[in-house]
């Protein structure tokens, strides 16, 4: 017998989710007494021995993580798998409903907490490589490279993006986002690891999980939102990207002086609970329920979110399950093949900016003279100037074009990263500049990358759509991880200059590409469900 939660959607073994969840946070708390003593030496702990609390900790992590995953995972798993494919068609001309408004904030919440992980790389990175004397553009005569921490962590979420996207089609969305959160109570210990080996481990993990909850978030929108108001949503869910990079150089130059690097990770403790505590307000997709023959809990959420008041929103089976093929094959073949490598190339681009570009700017305004603090506030301030963006971003793709607005978005970050190669380190003689020009290639990449996720989960069907936003997702972090491997194999952290013509080059070729290859989400019928034409075709 199961036990149903207060939103109408039950664990299949509630018992074994909640008491590993607990297990979780109590073993990230027993990371904090080291931490804590070490206050007299500015939370320095680099090399110290791990004591028994932290062993503890550790040890009632591995066995709450085992226990959380066992509680998510559906009962008729492998009964599910065989009884085909089920599509649904979300209603075009449904109202916003306050289901929907919980909804849309709950995911904004998850996003920006999500997107706050990586993030956070490039802003431990100087504290951390002094601490452990690594090799970075502050201590080039370090031993072992910084840049080991981004190459694990990018490492995950690459792995992440396409591992959820495989969960979100077998055990949920729901569950997958779920999963996402507990890691991220978990890895908040990478604030408490004395050596540099577990906080790449950590780091690892964390990224896993960071890679896999944006696709899967804007999988759920995209089922659930009515198609009249899809679009914008999820840019401007999306969006919060800008907002996480806002609070997390915040929090950087706020509390970094006072409380060392470590916070940082330290931080995701309380954020990671805060998600999980709100899960009542996540539902599961319908689909995944009806294939799971959980009709009553699928009609319900239907109800509840306007669904099956629409004549468009209906119920689909898959005539042929067994043609469209497995893994991430479909994606390029026949109609979706050059869809897909436009998508490819793009999520390249936007990833050479963010962890090209954006992860060493931190350590790139320190290197040019300005202090911790200030470099922090400088780009806090960048973002904000350009968070408006992200509103005219989001009413741009709802009211004019999909294609038109990553086309044009794309072009200007590419532009503004033109004017800092050429500009180079000179721009930090001129701050109003500097602070115009940091507001494109941070909030604007950010932009791009949520029109990209929403633009990339609304062209693909429902059997293969969390599989489509785990590629525009991974492949972004793809690039990141091949500037990291360059890092890692002995080069030094390139100038701000190089890193900027870095990304300049592929998003101009990305331009190009979408422009040949990229289809318009707009052109669909108001009977057609909300799907663009090529994914129901």
């Amino acid at each position: 017998m199961r036990t149903r939660s207060v939103g109408g959607i039950d664990f299949a073994h509630p018992l074994a989710f909640w008491s590993g969840f607990i297990a979780c946070v109590a073993g990230v708390v027993l990371h904090l007494p080291m931490y804590l003593d070490a206050a007299d030496m500015h939370y320095h702990m680099a090399d110290m021995p791990m004591d028994a609390p932290m062993i503890t900790g550790m040890a009632l992590i591995v066995v709450g993580l085992a226990a959380t995953t066992y509680g998510l995972v559906p009962r008729d798993l492998k009964a599910a798998r065989q009884a085909g494919e089920v599509r649904i068609r979300g209603a075009w001309d449904a109202r916003i409903r306050p289901a929907h408004i919980g909804l849309i904030l709950v995911m904004t919440t998850a996003v920006t907490i999500d997107a706050m992980k990586p993030i956070t790389l490039s802003f431990v990175a100087p504290g951390m490589g002094k601490e452990y004397g690594l090799k970075s553009a502050l201590n080039p005569g370090g031993d072992l490279p910084v840049a080991l921490l981004p190459f694990f962590g990018l490492t995950g979420t690459v792995i992440g993006s396409f591992l959820w996207g495989w969960l979100g089609d077998r055990i949920g969305r729901r569950s997958s986002i779920l999963l996402a959160g507990v890691l991220f109570v978990t890895t908040a210990v990478c604030g408490a690891m004395p050596s540099f080996a577990w906080n790449l481990a950590m780091c690892l993990l964390m990224g896993l999980a960071a890679g896999g909850m944006l696709p899967i978030t804007f999988s759920l929108l995209a089922e659930m939102i009515p198609g009249r108001h899809r679009g914008w949503v999820m840019v401007l869910i999306g969006g919060d990207l800008a907002l996480a990079y806002v609070l997390t150089s915040w929090l950087s130059s706020s509390l970094v002086p006072h409380y060392s690097w470590r916070i940082l990770w330290l931080v995701g403790m309380p954020s990671g609970v805060l998600l999980i505590l709100l899960n009542r307000w996540i539902p599961e997709s319908p689909r995944f329920l009806l294939a799971h023959g959980r009709e009553a809990e699928a009609r319900e959420i239907m109800v509840r979110y306007g669904a099956a008041e629409a004549a468009t929103a209906e119920v689909e089976v898959e005539e042929r399950p067994a043609a469209h093929g497995g893994g991430f094959g479909p994606l390029f073949r026949g109609r979706f093949a050059g869809l897909s490598t436009a998508v490819v190339v793009l999520g390249l681009g936007i990833g050479l900016v963010t962890y090209g570009f954006q992860l060493w700017i931190p350590s790139n305004l320190q290197k040019l003279g300005l202090a911790q603090q200030t470099a922090d506030r400088a780009l806090r301030d960048s973002a904000l100037l350009g968070l408006p963006l992200v509103l005219i971003a989001a009413a741009l793709y709802g009211l004019w074009s999909a294609k038109k607005t990553i086309i044009l978005l794309t072009a200007l970050v590419a532009a503004a990263l033109t004017a800092f190669s050429v500009a180079g380190d000179s721009l930090a003689e001129n701050r109003a500049w500097l602070y115009v020009l940091l507001a494109g290639p941070i909030v604007g990449t950010a932009t791009i990358g949520a029109v990209l996720a929403a633009y990339s989960s609304e062209v693909y069907p429902t059997r293969i759509r969390s599989r489509g936003s785990g590629l525009s997702a991974g492949v972004g972090k793809l690039g990141g991880v091949v500037v990291t491997i360059v890092l890692v194999a002995g080069a030094t952290v390139p100038s701000i200059g190089t890193t900027a013509l870095l990304g300049a080059i592929p998003l101009a070729l990305a331009v190009i590409v979408v422009i040949l290859f990229g289809v318009e989400t707009r052109d669909r019928a108001p009977d057609g469900g909300g799907a663009p034409a090529v994914a129901d075709a």
